[in-house]
């Protein structure tokens, strides 16, 4: 829940042009709060990460700014999901494992989801299928 004072004070922390941008991408319109917190990295992508101990309630203290408008959650980086997640504590940047760059099982390029879209993914079979709907037929009167 967001107070006067919390929203006037995140307003001159981040200004203007950052608190209309949140307010309109970043998707707190259910929350009516902006958020102020460091910047913790980017990714290959451009999506930015933020944190703020402070402030925030436990477990809503990371989160994402995304590059583009119309954004997917796909495209976050394994290494990020799991720092934004709260399944590490180290961000990737800081993490030797999570280094960015290319591993052998990573596409060079970021495939979206296609989930509920025409290019989604629909199973072929040729086997007859066991069941078959029924269909009714009506005796003339």
């Amino acid at each position: 829940m967001s107070t006067i004072i919390r929203t006037l004070r995140n307003l001159r922390r981040i200004g203007f042009k950052e608190y209309g941008h949140q307010m309109q991408y970043i998707g707190m319109v259910s929350e009516c709060d902006t958020k102020a917190g460091t910047l913790i990295g980017t990714d290959r992508y451009g999506n930015k990460y933020f944190e703020n101990m402070e402030e925030e309630l436990p477990l809503r203290t990371r989160w994402v700014d995304y590059k583009e408008q119309e954004y997917d959650p796909s495209q976050i980086e394994p290494g990020w999901h799991a720092w934004i997640s709260y399944k590490v504590d180290a961000p990737p940047t800081a993490d030797k494992l999570m280094q960015p760059g290319l591993r052998a099982w990573e596409l060079p390029e970021h495939r979206p989801n296609m989930t509920l879209s025409r290019g989604a993914f629909k199973t072929y079979s040729t086997v007859r299928p066991k069941y078959s709907a029924w269909e009714p037929v009506a005796a003339p009167r």
